[in-house]
């Protein structure tokens, strides 16, 4: 006779925090700064398990850097990131502002996780190619010859928008800035990268590749189909999983996460990986200096998970309140990225309250510049901007071939003719097509 056995269940992860329910944070394990080791460059890809299932930190409470992790003390440099912090903070605001106001059509923020594509945009070399998500603005800002006014173009779609109206807002493209196009599809910037930067060892090339995810598109195919051909190629290519909680309203553990890490993933396929303290400017910095160092030099790729928050909504058309508390942000452990670097070059007698307050607005000042210079090229949306009929039929081809002449001058007429009686083309029989 076959015994009763209880009857089965499906575990579906909830979230330990909902809206009027403060989150518990103990699902986090963050070690202590400075305590986990930072092995030779040249470490075997098995021998980093231990590295993807904790959490590597710099700065302490104090603001102190300590272990073994500490970067060199470059004084010019962590000002250049703090400042690019402020600056990444500022645009974001400045431009979920724009969006209320009905100036652009859509915006996502990447309050809270400003270090870590500041830093990496620091420790990477000119000419390596990165392909980030839509939250990875800071790679763009960290720099000092990408045009505030251009980016603001490109949000509002007008006459000066680099990608012409053909890309959603915020999915910039900057081939001399090593920004691959964003792609709105999950998860297609990992296996580009890992394909560029497969190209790149097969021509002898220098330059490596820095591909980026986000929590949730860890569950995506391309995800593992990636790693399996950075793992077996050795592609010079950095993997960077911003683990920042929330994939729009859904929680992390959805994607894999709750029991175990998503850098445990790639140890699992035989890459080196790292799990770091995402929101600490430093180990940011010396992770991703490490994890290029082993791209550089044939040993393979690195995967890193690094942990954040999402301070504010996933997009404009988010409101997050539904879904998880609102103080969130206040009370994660790991804590504000920019006042932990404001904090630690106060205590190198580098920085004050006043500089910081003084940057602070000079930034803000220069992006409401930019965006009042960018709507003298058109395309707010209350201004009904309407691109030229041409662009429509350019870009696809080197030289446009002789159909597209031929849809082109066709088009052209029927534009005309509704520009000249537009009653009468609304009222039009629309022409049947064989």
């Amino acid at each position: 006779m076959i015994p009763q056995q209880a009857r089965l269940h499906l575990h579906v992860p909830e979230p330990s925090g909902r809206p009027g329910h403060e989150t518990d944070f103990a699902y986090l394990h963050v070690a202590a700064a400075g305590a986990v080791r930072r092995p030779p460059v040249d470490v075997a890809a098995a021998d980093t398990a231990d590295l993807a299932a904790t959490l590597v930190r710099v700065l302490d409470d104090e603001g102190q850097a300590v272990g073994p992790w500490a970067p060199p003390v470059d004084i010019p440099l962590l000002q250049r990131g703090l400042r690019a912090m402020l600056r990444t903070r500022a645009f974001d605001a400045r431009m979920q502002i724009a969006q209320r106001q009905k100036k652009i059509s859509f915006y996502m923020q990447c309050l809270g996780e400003e270090a870590i594509a500041c830093a990496h945009a620091l420790a990477i070399a000119p000419g390596d190619m990165c392909f980030p998500t839509y939250r990875q603005q800071g790679l763009l800002l960290a720099r000092d010859d990408i045009d505030l006014v251009e980016l603001c173009c490109q949000l509002m779609s007008n006459s000066r928008d680099p990608m012409r109206g053909r890309q959603l807002p915020v999915m910039y493209s900057y081939k001399r800035a090593g920004f691959f196009s964003i792609s709105g599809n999950l998860a297609t910037q990992f296996i580009q990268a890992v394909g560029w930067a497969m190209a790149s060892a097969i021509k002898g090339d220098t330059r490596i590749a820095s591909a980026w995810i986000g929590d949730g598109s860890t569950a995506e195919a391309d995800f593992h189909t990636a790693l399996t051909f950075a793992h077996v190629y050795r592609a010079p290519v950095i993997l960077n999983v911003v683990n920042n909680q929330w994939a729009i309203s859904t929680f992390q553990a959805i994607a894999g996460g709750e029991s175990t890490t998503f850098a445990g993933r790639g140890v699992g396929s035989g890459i080196a990986s790292l799990r770091v303290d995402g929101n600490d400017f430093l180990a940011v910095l010396a992770a991703s200096r490490w994890a290029a160092e082993r791209a550089r030099r044939n040993l393979g790729p690195t995967l890193i998970e690094w942990l954040t928050y999402r301070a504010g909504a996933h997009s404009t058309a988010d409101d997050p309140s539904r879904y998880r508390p609102v103080d969130d942000w206040q009370r994660f452990p790991l804590g504000d990225p920019v006042e932990r670097l404001k904090r630690h070059l106060i205590g190198l007698g580098a920085w004050s309250d006043a500089e910081h307050e003084k940057a602070r607005q000079a930034f803000d000042a220069e992006v409401a510049a930019a965006l009042k210079q960018a709507q003298t090229y058109g395309g707010a949306l209350v201004d009904n901007h309407v691109p030229p009929i041409e662009s429509m039929f350019e870009d696809v081809y080197k030289d446009m071939p002789a159909h597209l002449h031929e849809q082109l001058r066709q088009a052209s007429v029927e534009w005309h003719r509704h520009q000249a009686n537009p009653a009468n083309t609304a009222n039009a029989t629309p022409r049947q097509e064989v």
